[in-house]
């Protein structure tokens, strides 16, 4: 990383959104549902498979977060109509989890009913530790409507190797993320190489008890890793696939493991909301700022 690619990534949340736009556009896949399905279906002649989310989170009104709710069951209809291979993932602060329970509830059981009526699949994502025992409360509460339903596992959490054992079984669906919030060292590990381990024993632990687990990371040290145990243990195909973000540069570690047969599903965010969340990835790769503003000047 250069220090001018660090001072970018730095300004961006003070320079106006048509200088930032840019920076986001390999990030997020556009502000409307055709924009977003545009590319979901380029990435499925590509050989992935996909999972599309509507960026925004902490929703504080009723209004707001009802809307949410049927902008997401639209997406299944829609979905449906153009035969896309391509689930859903929910943030529950973004159908009003910040509001209450039982409106999360609510939200997320129609979400659930609409994936079971088409027969498609619901992801409910993860937010910072003060929402975890909510999430896997809404999870529960879903699982009773439609099997259909997975939720996403933070590896850096310590409670997570015990919250797989609680709601583990042949019939859970994770997604094994590292985790991206700040959280205090007495819930989380810090360290890298720590959370690399407890990622792998929690993909142990989804594996022995015959459920599916999603693998979410970029990280290519902890992909070998998983290869490793994967052939090691002659791991069937069914119970797993690797999973990425929309944008991230991998070095074509993707198509790699594609055409190697694995399944690879791409995690495309879209939305206006999509400021806060390309900082977000634009800090975690700021070379990607002396990239963009290269090729602006080229063209």
């Amino acid at each position: 990383m250069t220090l001018f690619d660090s001072m970018i990534t730095k300004s961006l949340h003070f320079l106006p959104k048509w200088f930032a736009k840019p920076f986001a556009k390999p990030y997020v896949a556009g502000e409307t549902v055709s924009e977003a399905l545009s590319k979901v279906k380029k990435l499925n002649q590509r050989g992935f498979s996909a999972t599309i989310d509507i960026l925004g989170e902490h929703v504080k009104e009723v209004k707001s977060a009802r809307s949410i709710t049927d902008q997401y069951c639209s997406l299944y209809e829609e979905i449906d109509h153009d035969s896309i291979d391509c689930t859903i993932s929910v943030k529950p602060t973004h159908i009003g989890l910040n509001i209450s329970q039982s409106e999360a509830v609510l939200n997320m059981t129609q979400i659930a009913r609409k994936a079971s009526e088409l027969g498609n699949f619901l992801r409910i994502d993860m937010e910072n530790s003060v929402f975890t025992d909510q999430t896997f409360e809404l999870y529960k509460e879903c699982k009773t409507i439609y099997n259909n339903v997975g939720v996403a596992i933070q590896a850096y959490l310590y409670r997570s190797e015990n919250d797989i054992k609680d709601l583990g079984g042949n019939q859970f669906n994770s997604r094994i993320c590292k985790g991206i919030y700040k959280e205090s060292g007495t819930i989380a590990y810090q360290d890298r190489e720590d959370i690399r381990q407890n990622f792998l024993l929690l993909a142990k632990e989804v594996a022995r008890n015959g459920g599916f687990c999603g693998y979410a990371t970029h990280d290519q040290v902890l992909i070998d890793r998983l290869l490793e145990w994967i052939n090691r243990e002659k791991i069937s195909a069914h119970l797993f696939e690797f999973q990425a973000l929309f944008g991230v540069p991998m070095g074509g570690r993707l198509d790699d493991l594609n055409q190697k047969g694995y399944n690879v599903r791409i995690y495309v965010p879209f939305g206006p909301d999509w400021f806060d969340y390309s900082v977000r990835r634009l800090k975690e790769n700021p070379n990607i700022a002396g990239y963009v503003l290269s090729n602006l000047f080229k063209k």
